[in-house]
């Protein structure tokens, strides 16, 4: 319970009583004690939502189990009293944490830069004034200004409300919108009865509400349950990836490190340094910076799309941005310019009538609901036409819904106070069906199968002009206070709304764009199938690869799956039907985009492999989102889905050259251990071997992407990097063993010669690595980035110069090199460099 005092059935209590409880009243709080609410029962989020302080960050780097590895080859050269291996050892988990923190810490930083420019803006009172605040600063006692697409902050009590629908489905399960009413409701009310009352999370339909806020954050009904459930999101399909991979980098890692552990002590070397020499290998098999690589370089990308207009609220969506091979779209504003006109207002009998225009005109001044553009549209023509509200008033309104799909406002006239007008505006096919009569030069008729037919007909031939046509119906009724539903019955037809809103000039090249990457475009909308087909015909979408909603809804689950991915037009369809859409698409193998911004939109965004919104979208639609657009283009969409790409390669060019190279070196450590009267490599070389090998990769953010690796959708497969750690990692295997025999065979070398050698052209073969696989043509044709090609040549220079460092090179029991040796490794690196180029042309073959 709030530390402000918050009555545990608030819905059951007066709205002033539960006012002064919570120090607030109708001017709502005042700034000072906000701000003392807000220190005293802390942010408004359901979730520690705040950013890892800098101490907890560096803190993570050492829960890595990886880390912990290093830890425990540390302590067990305590216990053997190698002090300086301990020490060497200790620096490089230090040197390798502090590396990731440093990136880790930038990453974050910019992650959050991202989300304050998204966060969510309330509307609240305080000081008796309206202002603009953050979601998060949200506090019992506020009062609260709700409007339709707005997510409900906090639970609290409705104290006005204007034609007030809720969707409660998160809370309840319940699909359809409630009303929320003022008023008291008894102390042991279920949830769902409670309807004087608001939730967090739940989201706003239509109408306006004035709401007392009683509790926040993980105070609240929705907080609990979050806390009961630990619910947690899907696993992405990217999180999936990594974790496969490393189940594959397990399963390797304990049969190499087996291997070596049972060799050594049956050769009966020290039990402890083997046990040092086993643990080493697994931390060389495994790239400790991997998650510090796969924040830095997806934070990266998602700074370079933020500046392109594209924000990414989740890291992981950029890798379901770049597989994404199909995108569902509504057209409005996307396809079209997304400025609705009104272009005509017409009786029943097809001619201009400014009495319909009138009639449009008071449903679309007196409606507190969703705001819509065609809304907009009409009051725009209405007020340059001259025309007014003067002598009418509101007096109910049956907001709109996607069942009925139409909205119908009921005016007072003053000229006679007797009667009521209701006006009803809606799509053509529903508001023809609550008609009874239709007007007729003044006079009602009757509505007969004649002129229903030659209503239809003109319906058809403006919607197949590309204009898109609502319906304009009234009654009068006798005066009283309250409207419901079924008052929309025995109308008369008045005329129709035509409505234009043209393609935009480069949808048609855009379109062709995002197919020239793999991306699909299909157009999923409630408009009627002529307007659809008609926009199809001048974007170059094929008009006749259609679905309706009614054929949809007659489909079994199979025989969606089945239609679906050849449909270009979804038309005339429920919002519910959109998310069946995604599901049914995702069934046959696709990745799915929706880009979506309105409030029916929500439930798709959710079922999506990347849900898509605008940076205006309704407040429920950019919070189900994972890609925020700042301008509602799907050109930039286009370069969003390329940034996405580039950064998703240069993740997996880590993943594959790194593990490669490791692989390759372990297993020739592991082939070598029986057949050496020593260790291949000391335990603490084997770290260092694969810190300075990792420095480099660091800058594979920075990298250039081939340009095929952005004209296809990429998605991770594990065979396929296990495909290429087996055969690039056995190639630098047989060049180990090369190594081994020359080293052997014509330098006779020692232990120390042995393992200097052997590091140098180890670390310089997985350098070289690095540059050669970074692309999949030939390496001089493939220009590396400037910061990757430099820090490659910096390590490599070091490669050369560790075994002459003196003291240092003596700490890792490292030797001096004759010039012979080291032009004999020169010689083993480029025969590798020249193997591997050969062995990259075989692997990435066209397909026949």
């Amino acid at each position: 319970m709030n530390k402000v005092g918050d009555p545990r059935a608030y819905w059951s209590q007066e709205a002033s009583t539960l006012m002064a409880a919570l120090g607030s009243g109708p001017t709502g709080l005042s700034s000072a004690r906000a701000d003392a609410l807000l220190r005293d029962v802390g942010a408004n989020a359901v979730e520690d939502a705040a950013p890892l302080s800098a101490a907890r960050l560096l803190l993570r780097q050492f829960e890595s189990p990886l880390v912990l590895i290093l830890v425990f080859a540390a302590a067990v050269s305590l216990i053997l009293r190698e002090w300086v291996d301990a020490a060497i050892i200790l620096t490089i988990v230090l040197g390798s944490s502090l590396l990731g923190f440093f990136q880790e810490y930038r990453a974050s930083q910019a992650v959050q830069e991202l989300k304050r420019r998204l966060a969510l803006i309330v509307r609240v009172v305080r000081d008796g004034v309206e202002r603009s605040a953050p979601f998060a600063s949200v506090v019992p006692g506020d009062i609260l200004l709700l409007s339709a697409g707005n997510l409900i902050p906090a639970d609290g009590l409705v104290l006005e409300a204007e034609d007030f629908l809720v969707s409660e489905a998160s809370m309840t399960g319940e699909s359809f919108p409630v009303e929320k009413r003022p008023g008291v409701v008894r102390a042991d009310a279920p949830l769902a009865a409670r309807t004087n009352a608001v939730f967090l999370g739940a989201s706003v339909r239509s109408g306006t509400a004035k709401v007392l806020a009683v509790r926040t954050g993980r105070q609240t009904e929705f907080g609990a349950i979050a806390a009961r459930l630990a619910d947690r999101s899907p696993e992405t399909d990217f999180a999936r990836g990594v974790r496969q991979f490393g189940y594959l980098l397990i399963r390797v890692m304990v049969l190499i490190v087996l291997f070596v552990l049972a060799v050594n002590l049956l050769l009966r070397r020290p039990a402890l340094e083997s046990l040092s020499f086993a643990v080493a290998l697994a931390v060389g098999l495994s790239p400790e910076l991997l998650p510090a690589i796969i924040t830095v370089t997806l934070s990266a990308g998602a700074r370079a799309m933020s500046k392109r207009g594209v924000i990414v609220r989740r890291l992981d969506a950029i890798e379901n941005l770049g597989s994404m091979d199909i995108l569902c779209t509504d057209k409005t504003g996307t396809l079209t310019q997304g400025v609705i006109v009104l272009r005509e207002a017409l009786d029943p009998a097809g001619q201009s009538s400014d009495e319909v225009r009138r009639l449009a005109y008071l449903n679309a001044a007196f409606e507190t609901g969703i705001e819509n553009p065609l809304d907009a549209a009409i009051i725009a023509a209405a007020e340059s036409a001259g025309l007014s509200t003067a002598g009418f008033s509101k007096v109910d309104e049956i907001p709109y819904d996607f069942i009925r799909r139409r909205l119908t406002v009921v005016v007072f006239d003053a000229k006679n106070a007797s009667e009521h007008v209701i006006v009803t505006k809606g799509a053509f096919a529903n508001v023809l069906a609550i008609c009874a009569t239709l007007d007729v030069g003044g006079t009602e008729q009757p509505l007969d199968a004649a002129r229903r037919d030659a209503l239809e007909r003109i319906f058809m031939e403006r919607s197949a002009e590309g204009f898109r046509v609502l319906a304009v119906a009234t009654r009068r009724a006798p005066a009283r206070a309250d409207y419901t539903h079924g008052d929309e019955t025995d109308m008369t037809f008045r005329g129709f709304l035509v409505f234009y809103d043209p393609p935009k000039a480069d949808a048609q090249s855009t379109i062709s764009d995002l197919a020239a990457l793999g991306v699909r475009i299909k157009v999923v909308t409630g408009d009627n199938r002529y307007v659809a087909a008609h926009l199809a015909q001048s974007i170059g979408l094929n008009p006749s690869s259609m679905l309706t909603g009614d054929q949809l809804a007659s489909l079994a689950g199979e025989a969606l799956w089945r239609l679906a991915p050849n449909v270009d037009l979804f038309v005339e369809i429920d919002p519910q039907q959109k998310e069946l859409i995604v599901r049914a698409l995702q069934r046959t193998g696709h990745s799915v985009g929706y880009l979506g911004d309105g409030i029916n939109d929500a439930p798709a965004l959710h079922a999506a492999d990347v849900g898509i919104s605008v940076e205006g979208a309704v407040d429920v639609a950019r919070e189900s989102a994972d890609i925020i657009l700042l301008d509602r283009d799907l050109d930039v969409l286009r370069i969003g889905v390329e940034d996405g790409r580039r950064t998703f390669a240069n993740t997996l060019k880590y993943i594959s050259i790194t593990t490669s190279a490791n692989f390759g070196n372990m297993v020739s450590m592991a082939l070598a251990t029986p057949f050496l009267p020593f260790l291949p490599l000391a335990a603490k070389q084997v770290l260092l071997n694969n810190f300075l090998s990792d420095l480099p990769s660091i800058a594979i953010s920075t990298d250039n992407v081939d340009a095929e690796s952005v004209t296809r959708p990429q998605r991770w497969s594990i065979t396929n990097i296990q495909r290429f750690m087996i055969v690039f990692g056995l190639i630098s295997s047989i060049f180990d063993v090369i190594t081994f025999i020359v080293l052997l065979q014509f330098f006779h070398a020692e232990e120390s010669i042995f393992q200097t050698s052997w590091f140098v052209t180890s670390l310089l073969t997985e350098l070289a690595v690095v540059l050669v696989l970074r692309t999949h043509k030939f390496s001089l044709n493939s220009r590396p980035s400037a910061l990757l090609l430099s820090s490659t040549v910096v390590v490599s220079v070091l490669a050369f110069a560790t075994p002459f460092l003196g003291k240092l090179s003596a700490l890792f029991g490292f030797a001096p090199l004759p010039v012979s040796l080291l032009g004999a490794i020169c010689a083993i690196v480029i025969g590798y460099i020249a193997a591997t180029e050969a062995a990259k042309a075989w692997f990435f073959r066209p397909p026949n």
